[in-house]
């Protein structure tokens, strides 16, 4: 396998992280302003969202991110929770 056709599989193959990050990166610059930052933990749900798909890929990490966000409300009390 050529070096150019291991590149473009790599690429495919982390398109998938990339889509989600660009998406809640996108969240943290133009909606999180308007919301407010109001998370609970430390890192922050959508921090934890980006080191949860860059630790475990797209699919594992996007499940972890999901289930942190449902955590995320006034009746858990919050606190350090690393990806």
């Amino acid at each position: 396998m050529s070096a150019l056709a291991r590149k473009i599989g790599q690429g495919l193959w982390l398109a998938p992280s990339w889509f989600l990050i660009g998406g809640v990166r996108l969240y943290q610059f133009f909606l999180s302003p308007i919301f407010g930052r109001q998370c609970r933990f430390q890192p922050t749900c959508s921090h934890y969202f980006i080191g949860a798909v860059r630790k475990y890929g797209a699919v594992s990490g996007a499940w972890r991110g999901v289930l942190r966000i449902c955590r995320c409300h006034p009746f858990h009390p919050g606190g350090y929770d690393p990806p």
